[in-house]
């Protein structure tokens, strides 16, 4: 059972008002007993209901409305002058009744509409936390990428390879971070442009001799990543690096003429 659409579907306020059939009773009596979310929700309905009667309802003392009727019948001898005031208080009574009735009802009505509100309010307050808390973890995973990075980079063992800008993009600028025994590159493409819709920066490990190129990953995702650093798995013998522009999924091979950054590893 869900709770909550429970509760949201207005049953429990017709079981309180006494609305409900039979059958329907004891199924809602059922859920009070198996349930404590309901059960609190119930009294707190009955409770708005008491609190809305006594607000709503007359003055009305019965022993002063009794000990009035007594004196009228000690002072009256004809039956019909009696029978005339006791339908006078009958029809007042009756009156007060259906009045209190209709304020009961309408005061229900605005109980559900408060309800409703309150519901409402306590779902964006729900949001808003779920939007606080994703926004803490992402604070959170962001300064552990930046921990990582720094560690990287004090790692005597890492070396790092300035990529310059070639002809299709002389103000591009990338650099790759490769620590040889982890086998790892981190790659900052910050500087690298935006690449358009459908293509995707290939990332290569070049020998020189000839002149021999290997993938080593892709930098997906890149308009997502607001650091622009991208850790990848490089086993190669790495004498250069290179990274292109190529159609989304990669390519086989170094498209040449989309070219953007090129460094070689210097000498040990």
């Amino acid at each position: 059972m869900d709770i909550q659409e429970y509760i949201s579907s207005g049953i429990l306020e017709l079981y309180v008002y006494g609305a409900l059939t039979e059958a329907e009773s004891r199924e809602v009596s059922k859920a009070l007993k198996e349930h404590p979310e309901i059960r609190k929700e119930v009294e707190e309905i009955e409770d708005a209901l008491q609190r809305l009667s006594a607000s709503a309802a007359p003055a009305y003392n019965a022993e002063a409305v009794l000990a009035s009727i007594r004196q009228k019948l000690e002072q009256k001898e004809e039956p019909k002058v009696i029978e005339i005031e006791r339908d006078k208080e009958t029809n007042w009574v009756s009156y007060i009744g259906w009045a209190a009735t209709v304020l009961l009802l309408v005061g229900l009505f605005f109980v559900f509409e408060d309800k409703n509100d309150l519901r409402e309010q306590l779902n964006a307050e729900r949001a808003k936390t779920a939007r606080m808390e994703q926004q803490i973890a992402d604070a959170r995973d962001n300064a552990d990428k930046a921990e990582e990075l720094l560690a990287v980079l004090r790692d005597k063992n890492v070396s790092k390879v300035p990529l310059q800008g070639q002809n299709v993009a002389p103000e591009a600028y990338a650099a790759v971070y490769w620590n040889k025994e982890e086998k790892k590159a981190y790659i900052d493409a910050k500087e690298l442009p935006e690449p358009p819709r459908g293509k995707v920066y290939q990332v290569w490990s070049l020998k020189l001799e000839p002149l021999t190129p290997t993938s080593i990953g892709l930098l997906d995702e890149f308009s997502l990543d607001d650091n622009k650093i991208f850790t990848l798995e490089n086993a190669n013998e790495s004498q250069a690096f290179g990274i292109t522009l190529e159609p989304e999924g990669g390519s086989d091979s170094p498209t040449m003429d989309q070219l953007y950054v090129l460094g070689a590893v210097a000498a040990p």
